[in-house]
C-alpha cells in the first residue's frame, strides 16, 4: 500500500497487481460485514421468542350498564420478559355512546389503562401493553367498564338495559416477548425448560426410547411422561415418547434419552462408562449440536425403574441442582404417602372485588380422580363487605359448574365479617373436579339527593373452602375415567398390554393415553407394568388392564373380541355393526375405538381397550383420551372415531357400578350419622308400639273382668 501511494506521488500509474490486491481487500471487507450482520440477527432470533396464549377461549358476552369479566395467562420462571401485549377483540352495542362509555384494563388488581370503545357494529381490536414489572407466574387480566346509551341524539341523558352489552371474542390473546438463556448443567433447570409452556406447545421436547424397546424401558419412559405431564402448565399438549429416528425427535431441542446401558446409543455411552456405572442407575446432563439431553440409564430393569420413579418425583427434580445423580436400589425416590382430605381451600389470600352491581370470582376444586363428591358436601364462604350497600338487594350467590346451589342475603350487621354455608345438592353430579363461583350483587345505596356514595367493595376471605365428603370412583364410564385405574393418586395394579413391535402411531397412542393419566397421577408409588404379550391369568385376575393396538398386533385384544362392544370381523380388518351403530364395510376399516369394560377375568376390575383396524385408527381414538377437555365431552362407556376425526360415543352397560354391594356398604358407612338417627327413630317407634300394646292389653283385661263399679 505504501508503494502504491509513493508511485502516485511520483506520477506513475499503479501496477495491475496492486489494483488486484485492492479489489480483493475490498471484497473481503464487504463480505465480512455482510456475514456479521446476518450472524447477529440469527443469534438474536435464536434467543428472542414470543408465546401467545388465548385470553378468552370462548366468546364471553356481558350485559348491563356495568360490565366485568376476566381472563388469565401464565409465564414461566426462566423467561426474561421484554414486553407483554394484550390484544382485545370485542364488540359493543351499536347504541353505546362513545362519549360516556369506557373500559378499564387491570393486571393482577392494578389498573393499566382505560379506553373508549368506538361507535361501530363490527369487531374492534385494541392492543394494550401490560407492565412487565406487574407480571407474575399466574396472572389475571380484568376488564371492567361502564357501557352507557344515549336516550336520543340531542340529549346527554343515558339509559341502561338489555341494549348495554359487550362481547369479548375468542381471538383475544396475550403475547409474551422474552429471551431464554442456556439451561446450564443443572438437572432442575433442564427439566424446567423441558416441561415449559413454550417448549411443549412448540413440540421441542420428547422422551426418546430405543428402537427395540423392552417392557422395562417402556415402564420407566411412561413414568417419566407421567411426571413431565404433571409439571406441564398447559393441559392441551403432551410430552411425546418416540424413538431417535423420528421427525419428533429431530425437532426436539430438549430430550430425555432413556434406555438400559446395552440399548443406549454409542455417543451417549461415551458420556457414561460401563465401569463407572456399575450396579447403579445414572441420570446425567449432556449438550451437543445445539440440543440438550438428559441421559437416563441403568444396567438392569430394576434400577431403570428406580430412575423412572425419580423422574416422576417433582420435589427431587426441583432439588437436583447438579449435573448428574446416581441411584441404587435403596435410594429414596418415592413420593410421600398421601391421605384423602375433606377440606379444599378456595383461596389463601383475601380476594377483593370492587364495583357496583354484580361481581364474580371463580375457584377450581380438584379431588383425586379416584374420588367423587358425595352427599353432605358443602361450600363455606367467608366475607367482609362495605357498609354503603343497598342491603335490601345485596346478595351472595354460590354456583357449582354454572348451576346455582344457594344464596345468602348480606346485612349491615355482619359487614365486618360473615360466614355462611350452602349444601351441594345430591342431584348435582359434580365428579372429581368442578368450578365454584361466588357471585356478589353489590347495589350501592344512594343519598336523599340521589347522589351515589363511594364505590362498594367486598372481600372473599381465606377460610372460604369446599368441605367435601367423597366416595371412591365406582362407575365404568368415561365420566369417571381414569379413577378406577388409580388409588390415592397412584397407579392401582395397572397392567398395560402393548404390541410387540411398536409403530410410530403406536407411540402416539401411548403418549396420548399416558398424557391424560399424568394429569391425575400425583404419586409414583403405584404399580405399573408393561407386557408385550398376553399376561398370565394371575395377572389378569388381579390387575386393572389397558390394552392398546390392533387385534392383529395385540393377542389380548384378539382374545377379547367377543367381549367388545364394537367387535372386529373374522379377518380383523374392520369394525362391524352392532345394535347401536350401522357400519359400512369400508367405513369400518377406518374406525378407531376406546371401550371401558368390566374385566372378564375379575368383575371388580376395569379394562380399557383402545383399538382400531389400523395403528393410525387406534391413535385417532387415543387423541380423544389425551386431555381432560377431550375426556369431558365423552359420554357413556364406548367411543368411535372415523378417518375425519368425527367422534361418536355410546353407553352399553346398564349397571355401570363396578361393585354395587361394596358401594352400598361404603355409602352406609359414610352416612353413620343418618344411620344413628334412623336407629334412634326405630327405637322410639318400638317403645311407642310397646306402650300401645300394653295399654291395649290392660284395657282389654278390664273389660273381661266385668268392670266392678264403686259409686
Amino acid at each position: 500500500m505504501n508503494k502504491f501511494f509513493i508511485n502516485q506521488q511520483n506520477g506513475t500509474r499503479p501496477s495491475v497487481i496492486s489494483r488486484l490486491w485492492w479489489a480483493v481487500g475490498l471484497l473481503l471487507l464487504v463480505s465480512s460485514w455482510g456475514s456479521l450482520g446476518p450472524q447477529k440477527t440469527a443469534q438474536a432470533a435464536a434467543t428472542s421468542q414470543t408465546y401467545t396464549q388465548p385470553f378468552h377461549p370462548t366468546a364471553s358476552s356481558l350485559a348491563g350498564q356495568a360490565v366485568v369479566t376476566s381472563g388469565d395467562f401464565t409465564t414461566t420462571d426462566y423467561w426474561r420478559l421484554s414486553h407483554v401485549t394484550l390484544t382485545l377483540a370485542f364488540q359493543v352495542s351499536p347504541l353505546t355512546d362513545q362519549r360516556l362509555s369506557a373500559v378499564t384494563v387491570s393486571l393482577n388488581g392494578t389498573p393499566v389503562t382505560t379506553f373508549r370503545p368506538q361507535h361501530r357494529t363490527s369487531v374492534q381490536t385494541r392492543q394494550v401493553t401490560l407492565p412487565v414489572s406487574a407480571v407474575r407466574r399466574h396472572n389475571v387480566v380484568k376488564l371492567s367498564g361502564q357501557l352507557q346509551l344515549t336516550s336520543d341524539q340531542s340529549s346527554d341523558a343515558t339509559t341502561s338495559g338489555a341494549a348495554n352489552w359487550l362481547t369479548v371474542m375468542p381471538a383475544s390473546s396475550v403475547t409474551c416477548a422474552y429471551t431464554v438463556g442456556a439451561p446450564g448443567q443443572k438437572i432442575s433447570t433442564f427439566y424446567e425448560r423441558l416441561t415449559g409452556l413454550d417448549t411443549i406447545s412448540q413440540q421441542r421436547a420428547a422422551v426418546i426410547l430405543p428402537d427395540q424397546v423392552s417392557d422395562a424401558e417402556l415402564q420407566a419412559g411412561m413414568l417419566a411422561v407421567t411426571g413431565g405431564t404433571r409439571f406441564t402448565p398447559t393441559v392441551d399438549q403432551q410430552l411425546p415418547v418416540t424413538t431417535a429416528d423420528t421427525a419428533i425427535a429431530k425437532k426436539a431441542t430438549y430430550q430425555i434419552v432413556l434406555a438400559t446401558y446395552d440399548h443406549l446409543p454409542a455417543r451417549f455411552q461415551h458420556q457414561i462408562s460401563r465401569t463407572s456405572l456399575g450396579q447403579t442407575a445414572r441420570i446425567q446432563r449432556y449438550d451437543a449440536a445445539n440440543k440438550h439431553y438428559l441421559i437416563v440409564t441403568a444396567p438392569n430393569a430394576k434400577l431403570l425403574a428406580q430412575a423412572g420413579r425419580y423422574l416422576a418425583n417433582a420435589e427431587l427434580l426441583r432439588q437436583a441442582t447438579h449435573a448428574s445423580t446416581t441411584l441404587t436400589a435403596q435410594s429414596a425416590v418415592l413420593t410421600p404417602e398421601t391421605t384423602p382430605q375433606n377440606e379444599y381451600a378456595l383461596t389463601t389470600t383475601a380476594d377483593r372485588l370492587v364495583g357496583a352491581t354484580r361481581q364474580e370470582r371463580d375457584y377450581f376444586v380438584k379431588l383425586p380422580v379416584d374420588r367423587v363428591a358425595a352427599a353432605g358436601s358443602t361450600i363455606q364462604v367467608k366475607l367482609r363487605y362495605a357498609k354503603n350497600l343497598d342491603f335490601q338487594a345485596a346478595l351472595a350467590t354460590v354456583s357449582v359448574n354454572g348451576q346455582s346451589i344457594g344464596s345468602h342475603r348480606l346485612t349491615a350487621r355482619h359487614a365486618d365479617g360473615e360466614t355462611f354455608s350452602v349444601r351441594i345438592p345430591q342431584r348435582l353430579a359434580v365428579g372429581h373436579d368442578f368450578t365454584v363461583r361466588v357471585a356478589l350483587d353489590l347495589p350501592v345505596a344512594t343519598s336523599a339527593k340521589g347522589s351515589a356514595r363511594p364505590t362498594p367493595w367486598e372481600i372473599i376471605e381465606p377460610g372460604t373452602a369446599a368441605h367435601l365428603k367423597s366416595t371412591p370412583a365406582d362407575r365404568l364410564l368415561f365420566a369417571q375415567y381414569p379413577g378406577l385405574f388409580l388409588q390415592q393418586g397412584a397407579y392401582d395394579h395397572l397392567a398395560v398390554v402393548r404390541p410387540r413391535q411398536l409403530t410410530a402411531a403406536d407411540y402416539q397412542t401411548l403418549s396420548r393415553v399416558f398424557a391424560l393419566l399424568g394429569h391425575y397421577v400425583d404419586s409414583n408409588r403405584g404399580q405399573l407394568q408393561f407386557y408385550h404379550q398376553r399376561p398370565h391369568e394371575d395377572v389378569l385376575k388381579t390387575a386393572n388392564v389397558i390394552a392398546l393396538g390392533t387385534p392383529r398386533q395385540n393377542p389380548l385384544i384378539h382374545d377379547l373380541n367377543d367381549h367388545l362392544y364394537f367387535q372386529f370381523n373374522t379377518a380383523e380388518t374392520r369394525v362391524v355393526a352392532n345394535e347401536k351403530l350401522s357400519v359400512e364395510p369400508r367405513y369400518g376399516a377406518t374406525l378407531g375405538t376406546a371401550q371401558l369394560l368390566r374385566s372378564p377375568y375379575n368383575d371388580r376390575r376395569g379394562l380399557l381397550v383402545v383399538t382400531g383396524a389400523t395403528p393410525d385408527a387406534t391413535a385417532r381414538a387415543a387423541t380423544h383420551l389425551s386431555t381432560p377437555a377431550d375426556l369431558s365431552v365423552i359420554g357413556g362407556d364406548a367411543l368411535v372415531v372415523d378417518a375425519d376425526n368425527v367422534q361418536r360415543h355410546f353407553r352399553f352397560q346398564r349397571q355401570a357400578l363396578i361393585d354395587p354391594a361394596a358401594t352400598a356398604h361404603h355409602r352406609l358407612t359414610q352416612n353413620r350419622q343418618l344411620g344413628l338417627y334412623l336407629g334412634i327413630a326405630a327405637g322410639v317407634m318400638a317403645v311407642i308400639s310397646l306402650a300401645l300394646v300394653l295399654l291395649w292389653r290392660k284395657h282389654r283385661g278390664l273389660r273381661h273382668r266385668g268392670g266392678t263399679r264403686y259409686d
